[in-house]
């Protein structure tokens, strides 16, 4: 695919984005991403099959992006920078996909989350191994501190759409994995 389609591609996902975080994930139609890009419906099914092919991307983009680990960093710079982008999500319900992503689990897409929270899990102990390794986090079950951060996480960013928080919420979510896990 050349510059111009992966740009186009790229602005497709950018709006199918904000549209599954306003509406989650069943109530959007590909008529709605036509509308959305100025994109006609051909002009959209030559690069997507359907709504479902557009999230899972989106989905694979961001979980890859929330979770890369930077080369030559401290493992304590990468997790300062992990929680920040995370608290900056738990806060920002407008762009969450909580809901959307739990439509889109409950239609049978169950395998796709599974194998998403693996990788996700491996990363975050990969992250937790060098810091032990390192001496830059206090020994801790890597495995189990990996579930603790990424269920901890999700359920913020679920309720985040259903009750207002304050900014307070998302600082103790920072606050608790950085006692756990850091010598201050």
């Amino acid at each position: 695919m050349g510059g111009k389609g992966t740009k186009t591609k790229e602005k497709i996902r950018q709006q199918a984005r904000r549209l599954f975080a306003e509406k989650g994930f069943q109530a959007v139609t590909m008529s709605d991403i036509c509308e959305r890009t100025g994109l006609s419906r051909g002009g959209l099914y030559r690069y997507y099959s359907g709504t479902g092919q557009i999230f899972s991307e989106i989905l694979v983009e961001e979980y890859a992006a929330a979770n890369k680990m930077e080369g030559e960093s401290s493992a304590r710079t990468v997790l300062e920078h992990l929680l920040e982008t995370l608290r900056t999500e738990i806060m920002d319900k407008e762009r969450s996909l909580s809901l959307a992503i739990y439509e889109y689990a409950s239609l049978g897409n169950e395998t796709f989350f599974a194998e998403i929270h693996a990788g996700a899990k491996k990363r975050w102990m990969h992250l937790l191994e060098y810091g032990m390794k390192t001496g830059e986090f206090k020994p801790v079950d890597a495995g189990q501190m990996s579930e603790l951060i990424l269920y901890y996480y999700q359920g913020l960013r679920m309720w985040s759409r259903v009750i207002p928080f304050e900014k307070q919420t998302a600082e103790y979510y920072v606050s608790t994995i950085k006692q756990m896990l850091l010598e201050e």
